[in-house]
């Protein structure tokens, strides 16, 4: 059961429609119904998809002890598709045509010949496959938090989640949607009373006469994705200038570092990207000079402590995705209670990367951001960059 072994990695996705309450037998009803190896074909490319039971590639048996955890449901989707090798192809191909040339006087193949043999060679590793031997098995970890009516999903394939969308509204009638950083945004400033700033917000001029009105990677007009761009950027200033404790809006703090990985980049699509791996980061004179010439953080590692738990991560910050996650271990000896308690880490490292989104959240939607963004730009010109590039 990968959300419940070793380090976590999940993207994040609201449920629409009412929670589902108590998971029970219904829904594990639903996901026998779908599992995989009822279809024969799920598609027309002949990947076949649907729902295993989570602890293993070949588990296909779905019971409440197993799957139901904490008003939680886990369980897995598995993709099954027939991967034939090239180079097998371009051996029987060749094979085929050395023995149709063979017959002709010049000893060369005809086009006829060369279509006759690559037909020939398809017709065998198709015949081939058919007892399995090409057949490769992947499973991607789901688990439903009945609590926050969100999922998270083990993988940032696209093709995988639209696979994921199409099967989870045929199994349970209902969609979801990426909670990404504008979306995110978007859904606290509403408890806030603070949504016009978000609708109304731009991308943020950091470095004057530098700083990107676009962002290359935000193909979306109206996606407000560019937000958890300028919160890592915004959590670095804070981290370097003002405190390495943040307050929370819960009256709780969490202690922040940025730590070993670094991926920034061009907002402009000129200067490229800029990855940086050191145990800090963010002190080192090429990421201080990668900021300078207008460069804006996409992903970085994270160590953050809050009511005593440590979680070291690395987040993306279009997508809040979270990958490599160092959960603290459980404390209870019996098997039942450590999973229980795994799940409540979880949902306590959402809430706290949730509330650290919002401290940026509650400054960026306020008439306050544009004394917070020259304070930024200051810190960013304090120190002469070299040559004053446009990133």
């Amino acid at each position: 059961m990968a959300f419940f072994t070793g380090r976590l990695s999940y993207l994040r996705f609201k449920v629409t429609g009412p929670a589902p309450g108590t998971f029970g037998t219904e829904h594990l009803e639903r996901l026998e119904r779908n599992r995989i190896g009822i279809q024969r074909v799920a598609a027309a490319d002949g990947i076949e998809a649907g729902w295993s039971g989570g602890e293993h590639i070949l588990d296909t048996k779905f019971d409440l002890e197993k799957n139901v955890i904490n008003d939680s449901l886990q369980f897995a989707l598995r993709i099954d598709a027939n991967k034939i090798p090239s180079d097998l192809i371009r051996a029987y191909t060749a094979i085929e045509l050395q023995a149709l040339a063979s017959k002709n006087p010049t000893g060369r193949p005809s086009n006829r010949q060369r279509r006759e043999a690559r037909d020939t060679a398809r017709q065998r590793v198709e015949d081939e496959a058919k007892d399995g031997r090409f057949l490769r098995r992947k499973a991607y970890p789901v688990l439903w938090d009945s609590m926050s009516n969100e999922l998270l999903v083990g993988t940032t394939s696209v093709t995988i989640i639209d696979r994921l969308h199409q099967l989870f509204e045929q199994t349970f009638g209902q969609k979801f949607e990426m909670l990404t950083s504008g979306v995110l945004s978007y859904r606290l400033a509403e408890a806030r009373n603070q949504t016009r700033g978000i609708e109304d917000a731009s991308p943020s001029a950091f470095i004057p006469g530098a700083s990107a009105s676009e962002v290359s990677w935000i193909l979306d007009d109206i996606s407000k994705d560019f937000l958890g761009n300028e919160f890592l950027l915004w959590l670095w200033w804070y981290l370097e200038n003002e405190d390495d404790t943040l307050k929370l809006s819960d009256g709780s703090e969490v202690v922040v570092m940025m730590s070993s990985t670094l991926a920034l980049e061009c907002p402009r699509g000129q200067t490229g990207r800029e990855s940086i791996t050191h145990e800090g980061p963010t002190r080192l004179p090429e990421a201080r000079r990668a900021i300078q010439s207008g460069k804006l953080p996409r992903k970085t590692g994270l160590t953050i402590v809050r009511h005593d738990a440590q979680y070291d991560l690395t987040l993306a910050a279009e997508n809040l995705a979270v990958t490599g996650a160092k959960i603290p271990a459980p404390e209870s000896s019996e098997e039942r209670a450590r999973l229980e308690e795994r799940v409540t880490q979880i949902r306590h490292l959402i809430e706290t990367l949730d509330l650290m989104l919002d401290a940026f959240g509650t400054k960026r939607a306020s008439d306050g951001w544009t004394k917070e963004l020259g304070r930024m730009q200051k810190w960013l010109v304090r120190e002469e960059a070299p040559g004053r590039m446009t990133g």
